[in-house]
């Protein structure tokens, strides 16, 4: 088999594909989303397993302090991802997509493995957050580039028309990631006993992490590259001076991507903490809540993403801001009083459903903003500086809101920024009718 030309991945519909070529784009949409769902998983295991390694790191304080203080490790590592979105996408629209790719996904290599065998606290004192924190800004580096990189690659070599159904699977393979995360928790939660998980069971997915990374470095390794020689050998290729000349995309991809991250995080990574630390919900109920949930929010991005090759991009976007105005209040006060878990399933549920409108398109929205020769620098940098702002500060703005007894102000907040995106998305032209991905064809 052999995997896409650069004249066919870059250049979208040529008026007609036979089976053939639609049986190598899949393999190429499969063989980059295999290394985006481990880069995912690696990220992710971090959050769902602080629970039990808080006190392994920050042993003074009560369980919010030290929630507080892996959270803010956590939005350390969302800080290194602007500098990753700017140095991997210079690096992929000047050396290719695919050389990009592979380098990140070897980065993330090295920062979980650094974590799984990490001392602790108790063995060498300060050294040890000081460590985490390195190994947290190594990995947030390799996932800022990760994003922009496999955003383009898998936008660039999807179908003409059904561009949203075939990019959907990058956020099927960021769901996955994370519903991986939460899947090895909870095999572990049921064959170890808390105190184990405590001591040295949390190590486990990280080193699981580590391994799957050169597994995913292989697989790269086979990817056929979708940006020319021509397009990379550009002035402006991979240069800020080059992005400077799209300030409105850029801006806009910002603006949106606040809203969009902030509820995304809000729902996925700070959900279990919220339902064990406000709802009261015991961390293994929680822990599965989670999976179901997550489970039904992967499945649902092809759908959605189809269904924005209908309807346009930007109906979907403005559908998501529309609707997370509405009801982000409702539901969040309605999960921080929650006692059943199918009730809690129900109301994620409810919210995953609006935030894939998002979520679905949320790489090729932004790509198709861009011209190939800025595409991946444009798609890594914008999104990485409105993620590192809103996403990556979910858990701690909330975790200090409720130390500071107004954890509902958190909830006005999420609607604050879902209200700018709907704002945004509402002045932007519909990329799936207007942008360079169509002009390329």
């Amino acid at each position: 088999m052999n995997p896409p030309t650069t004249a066919q991945a870059a250049g979208g519909d040529l008026g007609h594909h036979d089976s053939a070529d639609t049986r190598r784009r899949v393999m190429a949409i499969v063989g980059a989303s295999s290394g985006n769902l481990v880069e995912w998983f690696d990220f992710y295991v971090y959050s769902f397993c602080s629970i039990y390694f808080a006190s392994e790191f920050f042993p003074k304080g009560n369980a919010t302090t030290q929630l507080l203080n892996t959270a803010g490790v956590f939005a350390a590592g969302f800080l290194m991802r602007p500098i990753g979105g700017w140095f991997f996408g210079r690096l992929a629209d000047r050396r290719g997509r695919r050389y990009a790719m592979m380098v990140s996904v070897f980065m993330m290599c090295g920062g979980s493995l650094m974590v799984a065998c990490l001392p602790t606290y108790a063995s060498i004192g300060v050294a040890a957050p000081v460590l985490l924190l390195v190994a947290r800004l190594l990995q947030g580096l390799s996932v800022g580039g990760e994003y922009g990189t496999s955003a383009t690659y898998m936008s660039e070599v999807s179908l003409h028309g059904r561009r949203g159904f075939f990019a959907s699977f990058q956020y099927v393979t960021l769901i996955g990631g994370q519903l991986l995360a939460v899947l090895v928790l909870v095999v572990l939660q049921q064959l170890l006993t808390d105190d184990q998980l405590k001591q040295w069971g949390w190590r486990i997915p990280f080193a699981l992490g580590a391994l799957a990374a050169v597994v995913a470095l292989f697989l790269r390794r086979s990817l056929s590259e979708t940006s020319s020689e021509a397009t990379r050998s550009r002035k402006e290729a991979g240069t800020l001076q080059g992005l400077r000349q799209h300030k409105r995309a850029f801006l806009t991809v910002v603006s949106f991507t606040a809203g969009g991250s902030l509820i995304f995080y809000t729902f996925t990574t700070y959900m279990q903490k919220y339902l064990v630390n406000t709802a009261g919900m015991d961390a293994k109920t929680a822990s599965f809540v989670m999976t179901c949930a997550l489970f039904f929010y992967m499945v649902l991005q092809p759908a959605f993403g189809a269904l924005s090759d209908r309807i346009g991009r930007r109906t979907s976007m403005l559908f998501f801001g529309v609707l997370g105005t509405i009801f982000t209040v409702p539901l969040l006060s309605a999960l921080s009083h929650v006692s059943s878990p199918y009730a809690a399933f129900g109301l994620v549920l409810a919210a995953l459903c609006i935030v894939s409108f998002y979520t679905s398109i949320s790489g090729l929205i932004k790509a198709e903003m861009f011209p190939p020769e800025v595409r991946a620098l444009g798609v890594g940098f914008s999104y990485a500086i409105g993620n590192a702002l809103f996403g990556g500060t979910a858990e701690y703005v909330a975790l200090w809101l409720k130390q500071a007894n107004v954890e509902t102000y958190f909830y006005w907040y999420v609607t604050a920024m879902c209200a700018l995106a709907l704002i945004v998305c509402w002045r932007m032209p519909d990329p799936s009718k207007k942008g360079y991905l169509v002009r390329e064809n």
